[in-house]
């Protein structure tokens, strides 16, 4: 009988297994590490381009924060302005509301039988002092007053005797006249 040793070819094909084996570990191993570097790869381009995007977006804020600022000044500046242009419209028209008081006031008077010593205006109202002749003279005037298209009402405050250089007794008086208010485009007295 003959023997066959089959013991030499079963250790070269264990040998050929584990190395066959041992070269798909190998390979995984370097198929991971490849898939793995080239994941970190990927990732830190994200990280950078992203790190771009938000340098970017920051010095973009940036940009539009200081234009928002100067935005900002200019409608506070602009709020100033409108603001003063405002109180001179309001000054002009007060001086032209006070130049068509005393046209009109110089219209009312009862000529060469009284005379104006005061006229105190405010927003409401007109306070009137003066001295009259006498009695119909005052009542007159209020008169006229009334008729006038710049009060609402015209009362008499108080009236009295004033004696001037001791023989001449004359009545002095106080009105008190509610105004109207003016519009800004109401036709001005006087100027043509």
């Amino acid at each position: 009988m003959i023997r066959i040793n089959l013991l030499p070819f079963r250790l070269a094909r264990k040998k050929e297994n584990i190395r066959r084996q041992l070269s798909v570990f190998l390979l995984s191993i370097v198929l991971v590490l490849t898939s793995l570097t080239w994941y970190s790869i990927g990732v830190d381009r994200k990280i950078a381009r992203t790190k771009s995007q938000t340098e970017s977006v920051k010095r973009q804020i940036a940009l539009y924060k200081q234009k928002a600022d100067r935005v900002t000044e200019i409608k506070k500046m602009l709020k100033i302005l409108n603001e003063k242009l405002e109180i001179v419209a309001s000054l002009q028209t007060r001086k032209d509301e006070q130049q068509i008081l005393l046209e009109e006031m110089a219209d009312r008077i009862v000529p060469e039988r009284m005379w104006l010593e005061s006229l105190k205006a405010d927003a409401t109202q007109v306070t009137v002092k003066g001295v009259a002749f006498d009695n119909p003279t005052i009542a007159d005037f209020m008169r006229n007053l009334e008729k006038s298209p710049l009060f609402t009402s015209v009362d008499l405050k108080r009236s009295k005797i004033k004696s001037f250089e001791g023989d001449v007794d004359l009545k002095a008086f106080e009105l008190v006249c509610a105004k109207k208010h003016l519009s800004p485009d109401s036709p001005k007295k006087g100027k043509k």
